[in-house]
């Protein structure tokens, strides 16, 4: 299984949407996909995107920043 791993922190909404949206479309089905954010808005929107896309997602506390781990269910 090949992980794509997203830093996004730093970036203003939407770009942190637009960067993971662009990964889900190169994604392969086995593929997972780690989101690196460092603030709340930004998680719900990846969050969601993510969900309305089709992922199994888990969220992870690094430090002070957010880890958003998803699979494809």
């Amino acid at each position: 299984m090949r992980t794509t791993k997203i830093d996004a922190r730093g970036r203003s909404c939407p770009e942190p949407v637009v960067v993971t949206k662009q990964a889900i479309n190169a994604l392969g089905k086995t593929d997972e996909l780690h989101v690196l954010v460092d603030s709340n808005v930004a998680k719900e929107n990846v969050k969601r995107l993510l969900v309305k896309e089709g992922f199994k997602i888990d969220i992870k506390v690094q430090d002070n920043d957010l880890l958003i781990v998803a699979q494809k269910e």
